[in-house]
């Protein structure tokens, strides 16, 4: 494995099928933050017998999200403040439904993964001492959180893909993976199954086979299933051929739901909120306008109070709803999109009319928080557009960068995914329980319910620190040899090559990818997101089966250029079905809303009279917050179990000790 890159390119046929085939220690899925990372760390540790696979290079979410100051988590560096491995460990279990020894880890590698960062040239900002200085975020009690500015992650992907490149690590650029190959028994990975997108048309280059001992799955969150979404439109994830492989799903219940704009997708968190913008809905044609918040809230000080905290309080949160809370917003929002059919945007240009005379705001209404906050930023002047300009200009021109003049035209909201915070299981090593599959990144559910802001970050590029030592250390020999990998896989490889060849037969004229698709989305935010409720998500679980059940005969394709989409529309049916049933088990297992969802409870309580019944909900009360669910997918079933947590490990830390076991490779198992 110490070598170079030992890739060894082949042609194999399969029952007929013609297939391309290269064989390597590792290939690593996806060029996000995480992926980049593991390739980028493999091979510093010896292992460059390795590639990459990515549907395309520019595409996914690290390159293309971000906040208004998007944070990365980590070890407090800088001044008095006290912490340590263990306090901030804590912090990250402290959420809830997460496993210790992996917040142990977590908080562990965290500073080694920041200033791996620091030192490959991404500008997180520095004293003149060098101190990394902090600030707090959400679920923080320290002063952990960091931020390069709104493109932290892009600048994370850029910096970690000049490493790969420079080390001259292979990228399959434009591969889409299809299949994850394994054992008869599902028990190790073996290879995988991908669609060369450069070159649908000719049959004999179509489907690309990798060998590989090893596999590292940074696809993702699985982004695709949602219609409103704030995860870039090139995101759309691939948990459901993992989940076909045997590897078990974690957490899946939750997830974070927040505003953002959907014309271009982007959190409207910080400012945006803070400057205090009207909410207005209109109908479908534009017409109709009104400020919906108003009917709502009791005040106009109150309604102004819960705008300004949607900045700090982004994520749609059950315990923020009641009382006026900023969260009831969110419903609000939600309300006007799905059951009324109206649209709902952000106004900048005018201030909110409640709250207006001639125009102008009065800032008296505000509460302490609020009116502190502008009156120290100078902001207690002008328009919404004009405290932006004055707050944070950078917000503005991002926007304009995507043809967006907020100082002309409303901005589009909806309330949308975000970020998975389960996905597929993994151990302290981030290793599944199909050996040799490792998932990094959002794909990875190393998280609870509740997490600081920026942690993800920080655990995709701990995550694959981890798989790369595990990997370096403990799986460094080479593929399968070519017969024996094609007696094991055959069988799979022409399964899945026959569901696209089908279609192929079938193609036409007509197509209705696209309207699967929609119908996928449409149905995961209205039943599978922030609102949830046990009879629409059991109805929605079983029209998902039956879709799976007659995929291959009532989806239709045009060509050959749809393969990929009706390939991705399977995966997202069988990780909705996966989801949704992982949902209706937490509700049939008595679990009330927490996180950032809201499940419906006819003898709960509303939390505005004006609201619709649908919104009736309880307060989770913790009983399952100390247990982890996970669900295998077998035979088109899902099975489901719950373990308890394990406690932050506290471990006897004797120096003599730990590095006796260091010295004979005792650690690293």
């Amino acid at each position: 494995m110490g070598g170079q890159n030992n890739m060894v390119n082949t042609h194999i046929t399969i029952n007929g099928i013609p297939l391309e085939m290269y064989a390597f220690n590792t290939v690593v899925v996806g060029t996000g933050a995480a992926g980049l990372n593991a390739a980028d760390r493999l091979y510093t540790l010896g292992g460059k017998d390795l590639a990459i696979i990515t549907e395309g290079i520019n595409m996914g979410t690290s390159r293309n999200t971000g906040s208004d100051k998007q944070t990365y988590y980590k070890l407090t560096l800088a001044g008095n403040t006290e912490d340590s491995v263990y306090e901030m460990a804590k912090t990250l279990f402290d959420g809830g439904s997460m496993q210790g020894d992996i917040a142990l880890a977590e908080a562990a590698l965290s500073s080694q993964a920041f200033y791996h960062l620091v030192d490959i040239g991404v500008p997180f900002p520095h004293n003149r001492f060098g101190e990394y200085i902090g600030y707090k975020t959400d679920h923080d009690p320290r002063q952990r959180a960091t931020s390069a500015g709104p493109l932290t992650s892009r600048f994370m992907t850029e910096k970690l893909q000049v490493q790969v490149e420079r080390k001259g690590i292979k990228i399959f650029d434009g591969y889409q993976v299809i299949g994850i190959l394994t054992d008869a028994d599902r028990t190790r990975s073996v290879g995988l199954l991908t669609l060369n997108l450069n070159s649908l048309n000719d049959p004999g280059k179509r489907f690309v086979v990798f060998n590989c001992t090893n596999i590292i799955y940074a696809t993702g969150g699985p982004a695709g299933m949602y219609q409103m979404s704030v995860y870039p439109e090139s995101q759309t994830g691939a948990n459901g051929i993992a989940f076909e492989a045997g590897v078990k799903g974690k957490n899946l219940t939750e997830s974070q739901y927040g505003i953002a704009s959907i014309k271009f997708r982007w959190n409207l968190s910080g400012t945006f909120q803070q400057v205090l913008p009207r909410y207005v809905s209109t109908n479908q044609d534009g017409g109709d306008e009104k400020e919906f918040l108003t009917e709502y809230f009791e005040d106009a000080g109150t309604m102004l109070d819960a705008v300004f905290l949607k900045g700090y309080q982004w994520p749609f949160d059950p315990r923020k709803v009641s009382n006026y809370g900023s969260s009831l917003i969110d419903i609000l929002v939600y309300n006007e999109c799905i059951n009324e059919g109206r649209r709902v945007f952000l106004d900048f240009t005018q201030n909110p009319s409640r709250a207006s005379n001639a125009g102008e705001l009065d800032f008296s209404l505000l509460g302490k928080e609020s009116y502190g906050y502008l009156e120290n930023s100078n902001a207690l002047f002008g328009t919404p557009i004009e405290r932006l300009r004055h707050m944070n200009q950078p917000a503005i021109d991002l926007y304009l960068a995507h043809a967006i003049d907020l100082s002309r035209e409303y901005l589009e909201i909806a309330v949308c995914a975000q970020h998975n915070n389960g996905g597929l299981y993994g151990n302290t090593w981030w290793e599944s329980n199909v050996k040799h599959f490792f998932a990094v990144g959002e794909a990875n559910g190393s998280h609870g319910i509740y997490r600081p802001g920026g942690s993800a970050l920080n655990a995709g590029q701990v995550g694959s620190i981890r798989a790369a030592q595990y990997i370096a250390a403990r799986y460094p020999h080479a593929p399968l040899d070519t017969e024996k990998f094609i007696q094991m896989t055959a069988h799979q490889i022409e399964r899945k090559v026959a569901f696209g060849l089908q279609l192929m037969d079938n193609s036409g004229a007509e197509s209705n990818v696209n309207a699967l698709r929609r119908q996928i989305g449409e149905r995961m935010t209205r039943v599978g997101a922030h609102i949830r409720s046990f009879e629409k998500v059991s109805e929605c679980t079983q029209e998902v089966k039956y879709m799976l059940h007659n995929l291959k005969e009532c989806m239709k394709i045009s060509g050959a250029h749809q393969l990929p989409y009706a390939y991705q529309n399977y995966d997202m049916l069988v990780t909705q079905y996966v989801y949704l049933s992982a949902i209706l088990d937490y509700i049939q297992k008595g679990g009330q809303s927490r996180g950032s969802y809201l499940i419906y409870n006819q003898e709960g309580d509303l939390p505005n009279e004006k609201l619709d019944e649908q919104f009736r909900c309880r307060l989770d009360d913790g009983a399952l917050a100390r247990q982890v669910q996970e669900i295998l997918y077998k035979d088109a079933k899902c099975y489901i179990e719950w373990n308890d947590v394990q406690l932050v490990p506290q471990e006897d830390n004797w120096f003599e000790n730990v590095w006796s076991d260091y010295r004979k490779d005792r650690i690293i198992r």
